[in-house]
């Protein structure tokens, strides 16, 4: 017998399994859907009880939580070849097949209901639209079907700030389809740095991402296209109604970075590539992480200021 009584020990299990259970909603993913979703609603026009719009969010985070349980559900066979995965719930043997399919059905349903309750019915169904793009389009289609896979699917991941517009407005508008685009032409590059990198992982999960299917040298030249094509667009954003200084210069700055990370990204040959173990693309793929992050918090900055009183006098607005 340990030093630890019987009631520590079953407190200690009951910790480890709340854990696990929260893990099942892919948490790094939520936080990101929080931010991104929240920048949305309080950048769009209008007013909204704080009360109502902490709830519009949380339905939105949790529509995000149902959607990374459907996945890990659906992907379980594949989460137990890959090393980046295998300690998931699922393969490690924490969560069964059906409590996960459950929890996540039940929070679909659950986070649509109460969003049409505390926002609208216009951003309940796009969330619904959202978990089933996901769950369905991507997860079940997309992913093992097409090298293409990423960036199709990449566009459930680019939705959570347009869901937030509307939660206010009820419809779309400029400002919220270059959020999305934002994030969307964001993805591709972000995560085939990280599938160059773990590209074993998915040679033998059967998986064809585009390292896969077309190789790293063609991979390469598509993350620098990706981040070249994004410079615009995420400047574009800063000339908005909803842009302003912190976030230009933001953007300008971290664009500029992940260029200069896909550049160097697309000199490689193999046998560099190899002789530093993909070190540089774990770089590029860790980085991309703040880029996005740093985006919107810029971008929520300008519109706080701007809330305050702090109108950015003669910036221009151009779209």
């Amino acid at each position: 017998m340990t030093d630890m009584t019987l009631s520590e020990i079953d407190k200690a299990a009951g910790e480890a399994q709340v854990k696990d259970y929260f893990n099942l909603l892919k948490p790094r993913v939520m936080s990101l859907v929080v931010l991104t979703a929240a920048v949305g609603l309080f950048a769009a026009p209008g007013a909204t009880h704080p009360v109502l719009a902490f709830a519009a969010i949380l339905c939105i985070a949790v529509g995000a939580g149902a959607s990374g349980a459907l996945n890990m559900w659906w992907d379980a066979d594949i989460d137990a070849i890959m090393k980046r995965t295998v300690n998931r719930p699922l393969p490690a043997g924490k969560v069964e097949p059906g409590e996960a399919l459950g929890i996540g059905l039940g929070l679909s349903i659950m986070s649509v209901l109460m969003l049409s309750i505390f926002a609208n019915i216009q951003a309940a169904i796009f969330l619904a639209f959202t978990i089933f793009f996901y769950v369905v389009i991507y997860s079940m289609w997309l992913k093992r079907s097409t090298p293409q896979n990423i960036v199709i699917g990449g566009a459930a991941g680019a939705f959570p700030p347009m869901i937030g517009w509307m939660c206010v407005t009820g419809g779309v508008s400029l400002e919220g389809v270059l959020m999305f685009a934002l994030i969307f032409l964001w993805t591709p590059p972000h995560f085939w740095a990280l599938a160059i990198f773990r590209n074993e992982d998915y040679v033998k999960a059967g998986v064809p991402m585009y390292p896969v299917v077309k190789g790293d040298r063609a991979t390469r030249f598509q993350i620098l296209a990706y981040t070249v094509i994004l410079f615009p667009v995420a400047m574009a954003l800063a000339f908005t109604e909803v842009g302003g200084p912190v976030y230009f210069l933001a953007a300008l700055a971290y664009n500029a970075r992940f260029v200069w990370g896909a550049v160097a990204i697309w000199r490689r040959d193999e046998a560099t590539a190899k002789a530093d173990k993909f070190k540089t693309e774990l770089r590029v793929f860790l980085e991309s992480i703040g880029y996005l992050f740093a985006l919107f918090i810029a971008l929520g900055v300008d519109i706080a200021l701007r809330s305050l009183g702090w109108a950015w006098s003669g910036w221009p607005v151009l779209f």
